[in-house]
């Protein structure tokens, strides 16, 4: 929902319209805000899933309408994943696929080769790096993702590929600028549905707590994600062999004005990471897994 007051509640009417007009037999919130509490209850489903009613400093506006009860997390896990899982374990349902798995297409995979030939890539022997996120207190600054990429290429030989969204063109053109490793950009040249196929070519992927670090999870690449005040207990990669730097805690405030404290979005403690810690980690995690690329 964006715009004005006006036009936000204008999208919510007509949502709530078209919803209703379906006549679901169920709703699941794994949303669990004012808004989607709202949406559940006025939507007609007869089975509702949504959380267990927290404490809330207005109850009266805090419309909880479900009547199938979730946990706050689900499966016996603490992982954030299992949050949004946990409406499912109180249907009843087994959970058979514990992690997320993405078996890109053929026809995205063909794609993504392709592209590695363009730029003579060789499968497995490069490096994704993704500089991007939601807020800028989760960028690892761009000037420090180009020395640790300097180190690693020097130490490896591997290549390197800036993956991103079209946004994110200004922190790519700041490590072009600064690395001295020649690196492929494809930072909003590479469409979303060929992202995963390209990731599960990589060697391995490093890039801030965001979308794409937990794509290439999904597709097997092992990951070195950089954390700040998020807990990466909580809210890391998972079903791979994976790394999370993140800075000594609690952190000391380095973003100014941007800060705001305990918001995890609002917090810039990934800024601390040291250039040297970051490439270690990616070097030990390659010697970790040499050789597990070519056994899948």
């Amino acid at each position: 929902m964006r715009g004005t007051p006006l036009r936000r509640a204008q999208e919510l009417i007509v949502t709530l319209f078209r919803l209703r007009r379906s006549r679901f037999d169920m709703a699941i919130d794994i949303t669990d805000t004012r808004t989607s509490r709202f949406i559940l209850g006025l939507v007609g489903a007869r089975v509702r899933a949504g959380y267990q009613a927290g404490k809330s400093p207005l109850p009266w506006l805090d419309l909880r309408s479900a009547n199938v009860k979730a946990k706050p997390f689900g499966y016996g896990e603490r992982h954030f994943l299992y949050r949004y899982l946990s409406p499912l374990e109180a249907l009843g349902i087994d959970l058979h696929q514990r992690v997320p798995a993405i078996e890109p297409s053929s026809f995205q995979t063909a794609k993504a080769l392709a592209l590695l030939d363009k730029f003579h890539l060789r499968q497995s022997a490069f490096v994704a790096v993704h500089a991007g996120a939601s807020f800028p207190g989760r960028r690892w600054q761009p000037e420090r993702f180009a020395a640790a990429i300097d180190r690693i290429s020097a130490e490896t030989g591997l290549s390197v590929v800036l993956v991103g969204s079209p946004d994110e063109r200004e922190a790519a053109e700041k490590i072009l600028a600064t690395a001295t490793t020649p690196i492929v950009n494809l930072v909003g040249a590479l469409p979303l549905e060929t992202l995963p196929a390209l990731l599960q070519q990589a060697r391995l992927f490093l890039g801030n707590d965001s979308g794409p670090m937990h794509m290439a999870a999904a597709v097997g690449t092992p990951v070195v994600g950089l954390f700040g005040l998020q807990s990466p207990v909580r809210w890391g990669p998972v079903g791979v062999q994976s790394i999370a730097v993140r800075p000594a805690m609690p952190c000391d405030c380095v973003g100014g004005d941007l800060c705001e404290r305990p918001d995890p979005n609002k917090a810039c403690c990934v800024w601390r990471l040291e250039v040297d810690t970051v490439a270690d980690a990616v070097l030990q995690l390659l010697a970790r897994t040499e050789g597990l690329e070519a056994a899948v």
